[in-house]
C-alpha cells in the first residue's frame, strides 16, 4: 500500500517514528519557500471573485435571503435606538436638567420628543423602560429572522453545491478521475464543502448582521457629530491593512489544512480497508506513524492560522479603542463637543462603544471567510474542470463490434512512459480476442480503451468504421458491457446491483435467468431474502468468487453485443474458477469479446490471442500457432505449466 503524493513513506516503524515533522512539513513544501507552488496558492481567481461566484448560489433562494437581510437590518437599527436612549437618561436621574436648558438647545428638541412628554423628567422615567423593551423585542425578532433565515440559504446553497459536485465528477472523463485519488474527492466533498458552509452561514450572518450594526452606529455618531466621528476614518486605513494582510495568511494556511485533510482521509481509508493486510504483517504501528504524521501537520496548520487570528484581533482592538479614548478626549473638549449637551454626550459615547464589539466579531470571521473562499476555489477548480465530452453520433443498434486500431498509442498524465505505443490492430465482428503478457504490459488499458473508459487519440480508434472521437460516448457505453477483475458491488439489495442503472427496468425473472447463466442463483437463492438481500460495502457478504458471478451476472443482463473482461479468473479458487468459466462459455456466445487473461490455459480455444510486451502487441495469432512460433507467448505458457505442476 504506497504512500500518498506529497508524503514520504518509508515503509518500517521505526523509519517513520524517528522522522520529524519538520522533515515531512519540508517534503509538502509547507514552509519552504522554494517549493513549487501548492495548488490554488498562485491562483488568478482572486478571493473576492471566488466568494462572488458562491455567493451565486443564492440568487435562488432570494426570497430568504431578503427576510434574512430585513431581519440583520432590524437588528442593527436596535443598537443605534439603544444608545438613542442614553440621551435621555441625565433628565430621568435630575428633575432640574431639562429645566435647565437653554431656549436653543429646548428647541432643538424634535416634535415627537415634545409630544411624548420627554422634556419631563416623569415622562422619562416611565418611557425609558417601555422603550427598552420594545427595542430588545424588535431586536430579538430581527436576529431571528436574520440568523435563521440566513442558515436556512446557507444550507440549501452547500446542499446545492454538494449535488453539483458529485454530479460532476461523475462526467469528468475517467482519465481525469484515474490522477485524482479517491480519498481526495470524498474529503472534498465532506470536509472542504463543510468549510464552504461556515463561510456561507456562519459568517455570513456575523459579516451583514455586525456589519449593519457597524453602519448604523457609525452613521448615528457621525449625526450626532461628524467632527469628532472622524478619529474612526483616521484608523480605518490602518485596520484595513492589518485585515488584508492576516487576510493572505488564513487563506494559505487554510488551504494546507485542507489539503492535509485529503491526506489523513487517505491513510485512514487506505488502513480501513486494508486491514487484512495491516494486521497480517504488522503493519499496525507504520499505519498509526502515517496517521499521527499528516494528523499532527494539519494541527500545526490551524495552530498557525490561530495564531495569526490571536495576533491581528487584538491589535484591531487595541486600534479601535484607542479611537475611544481619543473621543473621550476629544468630547470633554467644548470647542469639539459643539452644542452637545450631557445627554447626547453620553448617547455619542454609548455608541462609539457598541461599535467595539461587532467590529471585533468582524475581524475574528475573517479567518473563517479565507478557509471558507480557499475551501470554495478547490471546489470551483473541479468544477471548472470539462466534463467528458457529450456531443457525438449515436452508434447504430446494435453495434456490430468491428474494432479498427490505428497506430494506438497512450499515455496516462504524469507518466514518463506511454502505456501503450503503435497498436494496430483489427478485431472482427463476433470475433473473441484474448490479450495476455506480463504485468504491466498494457493489457487494461488497451481494454479500458476498447470499452471507451479512456479517451483514445482521433483517428486512432474506430468501432463500426466510425472514429471513437465522432460516436456519442453515453449512447456507445449502452452497447458494451465491461467486467473488471476488481468487482464493484454496492451497497443496496442484490436486485438493485444487478439491474443497475439503465438495467433497473428488468423483471425479477429476467434477473434470476441472468443470475442463473452466471452460476450465481443457488447462493442468491439461500439467502434468508434473496433477490432483497442488502449486501454490505463492496458485497463483503460474499466471497471473491461469489462477487465475480455476481459481475457477470449484470453483464449477461445487459447482453451487450461487445463484451470486455478483465482478468475475471484470477486470484479465484479452483471451484470458483470453474463455475465462471462455464459461465463464460455462455456469454461470449454470438458476442464481440475481449478477455484479459492471466491463466493462459482459459483462451486456449479463443479465435485469436494477442501478446502485449511494454506496450506493444509482439504475437498476434492462435493458441497453436503462437506455441509453435516458440515466443513470448510459448515461454508463458511454459512457465504456467511448470507452476502448475
Amino acid at each position: 500500500m504506497g504512500a500518498p503524493r506529497g508524503f514520504p513513506y518509508n515503509g518500517t516503524t521505526s523509519e517513520i517514528e524517528n522522522q520529524s515533522l519538520s522533515e515531512t512539513e519540508k517534503s509538502i513544501g509547507a514552509d519552504d519557500e522554494t517549493a513549487p507552488k501548492r495548488r490554488g496558492e498562485d491562483s488568478p481567481r482572486s478571493g473576492m471573485a471566488t466568494y462572488l461566484r458562491l455567493l451565486s448560489y443564492v440568487r435562488a433562494f432570494w426570497p430568504a435571503f431578503l427576510i434574512s437581510m430585513i431581519g440583520f437590518v432590524l437588528y442593527a437599527i436596535t443598537q443605534s435606538a439603544f444608545a438613542g436612549l442614553m440621551q435621555y437618561l441625565p433628565a430621568a436621574f435630575d428633575d432640574g436638567v431639562i429645566a435647565s436648558l437653554g431656549v436653543e438647545t429646548r428647541s432643538q428638541l424634535h416634535v415627537w420628543e415634545q409630544r411624548l412628554g420627554l422634556d419631563q423628567p416623569d415622562k422619562v422615567r416611565n418611557f425609558l423602560p417601555l422603550a427598552l423593551i420594545g427595542i430588545v423585542s424588535l431586536r430579538g425578532v430581527g436576529s431571528y429572522l436574520g440568523s435563521y433565515y440566513i442558515t436556512f440559504v446557507a444550507r440549501k446553497v452547500v446542499n446545492q453545491l454538494r449535488l453539483d459536485v458529485f454530479q460532476h465528477i461523475n462526467t469528468l472523463p475517467a482519465a481525469y478521475l484515474a490522477q485524482r485519488n479517491s480519498a481526495e474527492l470524498i474529503s472534498l466533498i465532506t470536509f472542504n464543502i463543510e468549510q464552504v458552509a461556515a463561510a456561507a452561514s456562519t459568517a455570513i450572518k456575523v459579516i451583514v448582521r455586525e456589519g449593519f450594526t457597524v453602519i448604523a452606529l457609525l452613521g448615528y455618531i457621525f449625526y450626532l457629530n461628524w467632527k469628532l466621528s472622524l478619529l474612526f476614518l483616521v484608523l480605518a486605513p490602518l485596520i484595513g491593512g492589518i485585515i488584508s494582510i492576516a487576510s493572505g495568511q488564513f487563506k494559505k494556511y487554510s488551504r494546507r489544512i485542507q489539503d492535509s485533510m485529503g491526506g489523513i482521509t487517505r491513510v485512514a481509508a487506505e488502513a480501513i480497508r486494508g486491514f487484512p493486510v495491516v494486521r497480517g504483517f504488522g503493519g499496525t504501528g507504520a499505519e498509526n506513524a502515517r496517521f499521527r504524521e499528516r494528523s499532527e501537520y494539519a494541527l500545526q496548520q490551524d495552530l498557525k492560522l490561530a495564531r495569526v487570528n490571536e495576533i491581528s484581533t487584538p491589535i484591531i482592538q487595541w486600534l479601535t479603542y484607542t479611537a475611544l479614548a481619543g473621543l473621550f478626549w476629544f468630547g470633554l473638549d467644548p470647542a469639539f463637543r459643539g452644542t452637545m449637551d450631557a445627554g447626547q454626550f453620553l448617547a455619542y459615547i454609548t455608541a462609539a462603544s457598541l461599535v467595539a464589539k461587532p467590529l471585533r466579531q468582524l475581524t475574528q470571521v475573517n479567518a473563517r471567510i479565507q478557509r471558507g473562499i480557499a475551501a470554495a476555489e478547490s471546489v470551483f477548480e473541479v468544477l471548472d474542470e470539462a466534463p467528458e465530452a457529450a456531443e457525438g453520433v449515436p452508434p447504430k443498434a446494435p453495434v456490430r463490434g468491428i474494432y479498427a486500431l490505428r497506430k494506438l498509442e497512450f499515455q496516462y498524465p504524469g507518466a514518463e512512459e506511454p502505456a501503450l505505443r503503435d497498436i494496430s490492430l483489427d478485431i472482427a465482428a463476433g470475433e473473441t480476442l484474448a490479450l495476455v503478457g506480463r504485468s504491466g504490459s498494457g493489457k487494461s488499458t488497451l481494454a479500458k480503451l476498447l470499452a471507451t473508459l479512456l479517451p483514445a487519440s482521433p483517428q486512432q480508434l474506430f468501432i463500426d468504421d466510425q472514429a471513437l472521437e465522432t460516436l456519442q460516448l453515453k449512447a456507445l457505453r449502452r452497447q458494451i458491457a465491461y467486467v473488471s477483475q476488481e468487482t464493484t458491488l454496492f451497497a443496496t439489495s442484490v436486485r438493485e446491483n444487478i439491474a443497475y442503472g439503465d438495467l433497473a427496468g428488468a423483471s425479477d425473472t429476467q434477473i434470476r435467468q441472468a443470475l442463473e447463466s452466471a452460476n450465481a442463483l443457488s447462493f442468491i437463492d439461500a439467502l434468508p431474502t434473496g433477490l432483497d438481500t442488502q449486501l454490505r460495502e463492496e458485497g463483503d457478504d460474499f466471497s471473491g468468487g461469489q462477487r465475480q458471478r455476481l459481475s457477470l451476472a449484470r453483464a449477461f443482463l445487459k447482453d451487450a453485443p461487445v463484451l470486455i473482461l478483465d482478468e475475471v479468473t484470477s486470484a479465484q479458487d479452483p471451484e470458483s474458477e470453474a463455475l465462471i468459466q462455464q459461465a463464460l462459455e455462455r456469454i461470449l456466445a454470438g458476442r464481440t469479446s475481449i478477455i484479459i487473461a492471466h491463466r493462459l490455459s482459459t483462451v486456449e480455444r479463443v479465435d485469436r490471442i494477442a501478446v502485449l510486451d511494454q506496450g506493444r502487441i509482439v504475437e498476434l495469432g492462435r493458441h497453436d500457432e503462437l506455441l509453435q512460433a516458440d515466443g513470448l507467448y510459448a515461454q508463458l505458457h511454459r512457465q504456467q505449466l511448470q507452476g502448475n505442476s
